[in-house]
């Protein structure tokens, strides 16, 4: 039987890069669901499908082809056979997925992939219902969060550290929309599951934040 650890929050709570190491420490496959998200959000914009467009949405993410290669360690997301990894962390991108996302068909699709994923090996998979509706039966539940604030400045320092011209006020409202239209959304909201344990790393490095939930996962391994 594998062993998973589900890892949920909002967006910009460090999720990716902690659910990484923690893969990493432990030899588990890392599977960022995220990032599927947005592989079809990339491919409705190519597609010129409006956001609100639910009809073109569900017509159009049937031919969409995602599937997860791994090259030396690391998860590629390939789009229709491309390699779309280095340009989904766009803020169209991410816009798009936040309602992309919410829809049935995009999700079944998905969700699919990613529990045959979680079957076949020890993963560590993270997103916004992992363990309320992905992987609801995972040894280690964790609720990743932290204040808009702390998101917003740490979205910020990433994008310009990739020399693009941001601004930390409209992140931070990107941010708050986000965690509206994901919280509120019908199909799967964000939520922390009955039997998750709550992070909060406002004030912990990602360091600590890993270490963290590395403890919490060798107690129940223990238990």
């Amino acid at each position: 039987m594998t062993a998973n650890i589900a890892i949920d929050g909002p967006a910009g709570a460090g999720k990716s890069t902690v659910a990484r190491r923690v893969a990493r420490e432990l030899s588990f496959i890392y599977v960022d669901t995220g990032a599927m998200y947005r592989a079809m959000a990339l491919y409705l914009i190519r597609q010129k499908i409006d956001a609100q467009d639910t009809a073109g949405i569900e017509e159009a993410c049937g031919a969409a082809d995602i599937t997860i290669v791994y090259q030396d360690g690391e998860q590629q997301v390939m789009l229709n056979g491309e390699n779309v990894t280095g340009i989904l962390r766009t803020e169209e991108v991410g816009n798009m997925a936040s309602v992309s996302s919410a829809n049935a068909k995009v999700r079944k699709k998905l969700v699919a992939l990613q529990q045959k994923l979680a079957r076949e090996a020890d993963v560590v998979m993270d997103g916004r219902d992992i363990g309320t509706e992905v992987l609801p039966d995972a040894k280690v539940k964790i609720y990743l969060t932290a204040s808009v604030h702390t998101r917003a400045l740490r979205r910020y320092q990433e994008l310009k550290e990739k020399g693009e011209e941001v601004f930390l006020e409209k992140i931070e409202n990107d941010i708050q929309k986000r965690d509206e239209q994901d919280k509120n959304r019908e199909n799967s909201p964000l939520r922390q599951a009955k039997d998750a344990l709550l992070v909060d790393s406002s004030e912990m490095t990602a360091d600590q934040v890993v270490e963290e939930i590395l403890r919490i996962y060798r107690e129940r391994e223990n238990a």
